[in-house]
């Protein structure tokens, strides 16, 4: 079970690293600055969001739905200070942390369901 988790934790770092760095480039931003924070913000919310997803669903009787919605706003608003704060070309900065997220979480169910249909 903790292979499977820290598998977990990689794949979804990494899909989340590649898919919101892309989604920075596609809406036109090329700041390196700003790409670096976008990778850091990442790097902060996204093990957190997984890991204390994996727990509470293992552990508590709770619908995964209801687990996953608090924990995906709370990464967005965390990310959308950071952009804020620290950003220099995030004109929206949480509509850019929204945007990004719903991209990368929409994209990660799409290659969650090809990986299931093609056995990948």
């Amino acid at each position: 079970m903790i292979k499977e988790l820290a598998f977990s934790l990689a794949i979804s770092l990494a899909l989340t690293l590649v898919l919101e760095s892309g989604f920075f480039f596609l809406t036109g931003k090329r700041n390196k600055k700003d790409l670096m924070l976008v990778s850091l913000v990442n790097i902060i919310t996204n093990p957190v969001v997984v890991l204390s997803y994996w727990l509470i669903v293992m552990y508590a009787d709770i619908e995964p739905v209801i687990v996953l919605i608090p924990l995906e706003l709370f990464a967005m608003i965390i990310e959308g200070c950071y952009y804020k704060k620290y950003g220099q070309s995030f004109k929206r900065p949480y509509f850019f942390s929204i945007a990004a997220n719903v991209f990368s979480f929409a994209a990660g169910l799409l290659f969650q369901q090809l990986s299931n249909i093609y056995g990948v």
